[in-house]
């Protein structure tokens, strides 16, 4: 068997935690992932399941205080971002990571032209001069496809449309060719419409480009359709991980069965309600001892709250680079998942 290369991001065992007044909260639970070279991998799962936390994380982009990253590591290119200073973590920020962020009206600053912010990052990380860096923000602009770059350079935000301002927001992530582009729910504030451009325009510029992308949604269409690879997020940890097509086609745990079946069908049946998964997400208010959906999970039993499962294989590779799964359940074959896929 050929030798696996080597991740470009690395992430093994990362907790983080916030002190409020009330207590910790703890909401990264022993994160272990990989992103590979070219790869698109995507990140599911309810609101405050601590998707956008962890990949904030990575790169310390949360205040501390409150926050505090109490373990792990985060391995990029082998060097560990969570040992850097913070002078050496802003020359990696934009330089060999881009964010590109929910809502690009808060993220871009409303005072500077578009021309000036896509071209701050390359003159501080790239060292380029004013005309040189106007030159590429032209380049940049094009690539994601803004008409008339050049005479855009000098509009302000709010002369931009929803959809254009994200296109603007991934040009300033691609500036400086990082190595990983991490994007958190980019399309979730735009029609659908706009979102099934953004969408394209991701797979075009990762064909172009090759990029290594995570993806940060709630929506399991967008993932099925750009995705190679998921993470299904629970509780703060990830509870299933696998290959799209192998993982929607058998999903292993509850929760993602759930989410699978809450897709709104097309089908000559009307159903009177769409389904739901009962209950809330919870506030972790102490580390996990036990499952974190046995609250809400149909096929809980005694071995569920006698601890929090470990993620095991299923498909007999190791744990992170095949199919696996935390949980005490093993679940048989989901026809009904698959259905809600495939509809």
């Amino acid at each position: 068997m050929a030798e696996r290369a080597a991740p470009v991001l690395d992430v093994k065992g990362l907790k983080t935690v916030f002190r409020t007044r009330g207590g910790e909260i703890h909401a990264v639970n022993d994160v272990s992932f990989h992103l590979d070279r070219g790869e698109l991998l995507g990140v599911v799962g309810e609101s405050g399941s601590g998707k956008s936390v962890t990949m904030m994380s990575l790169i310390k982009l949360l205040p501390m205080p409150p926050a505090e990253l109490r373990s792990g590591q985060v391995l990029l290119a082998g060097q560990d971002l969570l040992k850097m200073t913070d002078d050496e973590l802003r020359a990696v920020r934009g330089a060999k990571v881009g964010f590109v962020f929910q809502d690009p009206m808060t993220s871009l600053n409303p005072v500077f032209t578009i021309g000036d912010q896509i071209a701050e990052p390359l003159r501080k990380h790239k060292g380029m001069t004013k005309a040189q860096a106007e030159a590429r923000a032209v380049e940049l602009l094009e690539l994601v496809g803004i008409p008339e770059a050049r005479a855009r350079l000098k509009a302000y935000p709010h002369q931009f449309s929803g959809g254009m301002r994200q296109r603007v927001m991934i040009a300033i992530a691609l500036a400086c060719d990082p190595d990983v582009l991490i994007a958190d729910e980019p399309t979730t504030a735009l029609d659908v419409t706009i979102q099934a451009q953004i969408l394209e325009l991701v797979k075009d510029l990762r064909q172009k480009l090759g990029m290594s992308i995570i993806w940060i949604t709630h929506d399991l269409g967008v993932i099925a359709g750009i995705a190679d690879r998921v993470l299904v997020m629970y509780g703060g940890q990830v509870v299933e991980q696998g290959p799209v097509v192998q993982l929607f086609a058998n999903p292993q745990h509850p929760y993602t069965r759930a989410l699978l079946q809450t897709i709104p069908k097309i089908s000559g049946e009307r159903e009177t309600r769409l389904k739901v998964i009962e209950g809330q997400p919870p506030i972790l208010t102490a580390a996990l001892t036990a499952c974190p959906f046995r609250a809400r999970c149909e096929y809980r039993h005694e071995a569920c709250e006698a601890s929090n499962p470990a993620r095991r294989a299923i498909d007999g590779l190791p744990v992170g680079q095949g199919h696996d799964v935390a949980c005490h359940w093993t679940a048989p074959a989901a026809p009904a998942a698959r259905e809600a896929v495939n509809a």
